[in-house]
């Protein structure tokens, strides 16, 4: 068998990338359902705007990842999950902590490392989390949740249980180590688990095509005969598609897939990234294809949203950024005594103890 053949062999027994100039019809969808996610991505949009705003202010320390360009990927995604489900994530998260539930309060609190954030002003930008809402945080090593995402899932299929666990990247980590062995093991062990890459198309200031010899992501999980696709991560309805029945096969026939967003990052890697490496011409077409303008589009062709309910909807989602804020600033900041709590160190070590 030559290569041409042999790599047709592998690919056959994956699921065939879905059209991505297909739309998903709005015919049968709930009106307030679809109101709610454009409202969720104008605010995921704002949020991240104002949020680069505040570290300029230096009102946030370490890193900051937006979201911004993202946001049908984002909502999609979260859209796709039942509230049982678990959630890990990468450190570009403020957007799927804010659509599992987290309150823009709580997350804004967080980035300003007050006491009252999502991991009490301990973790930042970077390490979001809620327990209750089973949104089990991001992480700052690139590939890192890939790993305990997996050992989750296991977890799940160990005590019988019903819970599918959904693991978020960026596309950069797909060339690591971490990546390709969790696959290998969730395929193995048939996990009910959704591996999903939101290709941005950049990672960090690298092109998806320079740094990976596959350039077409969803193709890599062909190497571990796990069902894959590749969806338009600007259209909230594709990518909730996407994942709710990947969600579906996981939970029903314990099978793992991996499902790969195509969307466009409209600023630079973090907010201190100048982005000199893309062409002006490129990230313009990038964002033309702005996903909060291709949906409002397609809601006032259906007769669902006119100018007067975008206004309102835009306002509703800048109040609550601005009541955010608000609250973040008259938070309190962790007290001093409290600064050993919630680490690893048994209290001999902290006591100066051996």
């Amino acid at each position: 068998m030559d290569t041409q053949q042999q790599t047709q062999a592998n690919t056959r027994d994956t699921a065939p990338a879905r059209d991505q100039t297909r739309t998903p019809s709005l015919e049968g969808e709930d009106r307030e359902t679809l109101l709610n996610y454009y409202y969720q991505m104008v605010l995921i949009r704002l949020f991240e705007e104002k949020a680069g705003e505040m570290y300029q202010r230096a009102r946030i320390g370490g890193y900051c990842h937006l979201n911004l360009g993202e946001e049908a990927t984002v909502v999609g995604f979260c859209a796709g999950f039942e509230p049982t489900d678990y959630i890990y994530t990468n450190y570009r998260e403020h957007g799927y902590a804010i659509c599992r539930g987290i309150s823009p309060q709580a997350v804004m609190a967080e980035l300003f490392g007050k006491e009252t954030g999502c991991s009490k002003g301990r973790g930042g930008s970077m390490h979001l989390f809620d327990i209750e809402r089973r949104f089990m945080g991001g992480y700052g090593i690139v590939g890192g949740q890939l790993p305990l995402a997996t050992g989750a899932a296991f977890a799940v299929a160990y005590r019988g249980g019903n819970e599918v666990v959904a693991c978020q990247m960026g596309d950069g980590t797909t060339n690591g180590g971490p990546f390709h062995e969790s696959l290998n093991l969730a395929k193995i062990y048939h996990l009910p688990i959704v591996y999903f890459i939101v290709n941005n198309q950049y990672g960090m200031g690298l092109r998806v095509d320079r740094g990976s010899a596959v350039a077409e992501l969803y193709r890599k999980a062909c190497a571990y005969d796990m069902r894959s696709e590749r969806v338009d991560g600007t259209n909230v309805l594709a990518v909730r598609d996407a994942v709710r029945e990947a969600a579906r096969i996981a939970r029903e026939q314990h099978e793992p897939s991996l499902i790969e967003a195509v969307s466009y990052r409209f600023r630079g890697h973090s907010v201190v990234d100048p982005d000199r490496y893309r062409d002006q011409a490129e990230v313009e077409r990038g964002r033309a294809r702005d996903p909060i303008t291709l949906f409002a589009a397609r809601l006032k062709g259906a007769g669902l949203l006119d100018d007067e309910g975008i206004h309102e909807i835009t306002e509703r989602a800048q109040r609550d950024v601005d009541a955010a804020v608000q609250f973040a600033e008259e938070s309190p900041d962790p007290p001093v005594e409290s600064l050993f709590d919630f680490i690893y160190a048994p209290d001999d070590a902290l006591a100066g103890g051996k």
